[in-house]
């Protein structure tokens, strides 16, 4: 009888592989979120590993496997992990995560197109997985499978639901200008953790905390009231049937279009997440002192290009960010004590100004000259060495193939919007293969008390007490 520490593999006795202990070791991966039209899915469950053919699958692609700031990722031996075979054959591969070609029944390692080792965020090169797992195509089942998005998706189950989701965004654009770029912005925050679920709307709960108390999110993302409302509009014109995922997505095309932008049609079908998780968002969200490698590192986890970077980074064209977000680069670059060097002086002391060194960190500014217009100032403004935040002036800074882009973008303004176009669309494929639902309230999941409810309950506790 084999013990504990040992199973079968290929008729041979061998031992478990074991995991070097971490303290840091994070206990549940970040679930893939990967486009749903791309390329071939597999799911790990209980398979014995076997390593005489593999494919090379880059760490990049599986951005899941370890997070940027507390390295490798790795749960456990056995465990759900959905993975994506973008490599080739190879042996021996030593920087890689490894995959027996034999469980492809649809086409060979070979047949794939080749993809070259990416480095560890923290330097060096990603950490084989070396480990039992087994490989099952994905099928189907009601915890992985992906949902096929559609255009026109509530064409016979909520007619009209588009343009009621523009209306309410242009009533909230006469009211506030600022607030349509803020919903824009929730698409981004959603989709990159965990996939387009709409996780980013659901409250904080006394047990769980959400992405809304992410470093990235906290006094930073804002007008979830207008998502509020558009579902609320939703729900009484077709109860339960529309998303706040697909909502999210829905306005964050009208914010586009209603300032100025281009329009685009909007894949739909998704479902609500169930939970949200805080601690994903602040391993996955950029912080605003990224530099240009961090961000090309991070996107290409997606499998977005470096044109789609730069274009989404031009959702910046409308919007405002905080002091708080600059402060280190007007005073304290890089702990040298100095600005940052790439800033235009004029526009620096315009900056200082406004974020005098122990100022309001709160207050804010527009992050390009024209910040109610969506349109290519933006990227004139960054070749200018204008750019309000640090990972944004770092596109044309720091590395030549974003300076590429950014340049042909500030020149080229019908580019930059079939570009950004085609990020958004990109984006919001990104999705969560675990189950969902479709939420009543975008704030809790249902059957999770309202916070309306909430409120009443406390009263009548206090009534009672009294």
């Amino acid at each position: 009888m084999l013990s504990n520490s040992e199973h079968r593999a290929g008729g041979r006795r061998t031992k478990r592989p074991t995991w070097p202990r971490r303290t840091n070791r994070r206990r549940n991966p970040v679930p893939l979120a990967l486009p749903s039209h791309q390329h071939h899915w597999l799911c790990a469950s209980a398979f014995p590993f076997q390593p005489a053919s593999r494919c090379l699958c880059p760490c990049g692609r599986v951005p899941f496997l370890y997070n940027h700031r507390q390295g490798p990722a790795f749960p456990s031996l056995l465990y759900q992990l959905l993975v994506r075979c973008h490599g080739r054959r190879i042996s021996g591969a030593t920087a890689a995560l490894p995959l027996p070609s034999s469980l492809f029944p649809f086409a060979s390692c070979s047949a794939l197109p080749p993809s070259p080792p990416m480095a560890h965020p923290r330097g060096g090169v990603c950490p084989l997985l070396s480990l039992a797992v087994s490989l099952a195509l994905l099928c189907g089942g009601a915890d992985a499978a992906l949902r096929e998005l559609e255009v026109g998706y509530y064409a016979r189950t909520c007619p009209g639901a588009e343009e009621i989701v523009r209306g309410v965004m242009a009533r909230a654009l006469s009211r506030e200008p600022r607030s349509v770029a803020s919903v824009m912005r929730l698409q981004f925050h959603d989709c990159f953790v965990n996939g387009c679920d709409g996780s980013v709307l659901m409250d904080a709960t006394p047990t769980v905390p959400g992405e809304k108390e992410a470093l990235s999110n906290i006094n930073s993302l804002r007008s979830f009231e207008v998502v509020d409302q558009v579902k609320e509009a939703l729900e009484e014109h077709c109860p339960g049937v529309v998303s706040c995922a697909d909502i999210i997505v829905m306005a964050s095309r009208d914010a586009v279009v209603l300032t100025g932008g281009p329009r685009w049609d909007v894949r739909l079908g998704r479902e609500d997440s169930l939970t949200a998780s805080q601690e994903d968002s602040d391993n996955i969200m950029p912080s605003p002192r990224a530099n240009a490698s961090t961000l090309i590192r991070l996107f290409a986890g997606y499998n977005l290009t470096i044109t789609d970077l730069v274009a989404l980074s031009g959702s910046h064209s409308i919007g405002q960010a905080r002091c708080f977000s600059i402060v280190f680069r007007l005073y304290n670059q890089s702990g040298s004590g100095r600005p940052d060097p790439h800033m235009d002086p004029a526009y620096r002391a315009k900056l200082d100004a406004l974020c005098p060194l122990g100022g309001d960190e709160e207050v804010t500014g527009g992050m390009d000259a024209t910040p109610i217009v969506f349109d290519n100032q933006y990227f004139k403004d960054l070749v200018h060495l204008r750019g309000f935040l640090n990972s944004d002036q770092t596109l044309f800074s720091d590395n030549a193939g974003t300076r590429q882009v950014v340049a042909k973008f500030s020149e080229d303004q019908d580019a930059f919007f079939r570009a950004f176009a085609d990020g958004m669309v990109k984006m919001g494929e990104l999705q969560n293969p675990r189950k969902g639902e479709i939420r009543r309230n975008c704030r809790v999941a249902n059957g999770s008390p309202s916070p309306r409810h909430k409120q009443v309950l406390l009263v009548q506790s206090l009534v009672q007490d009294y």
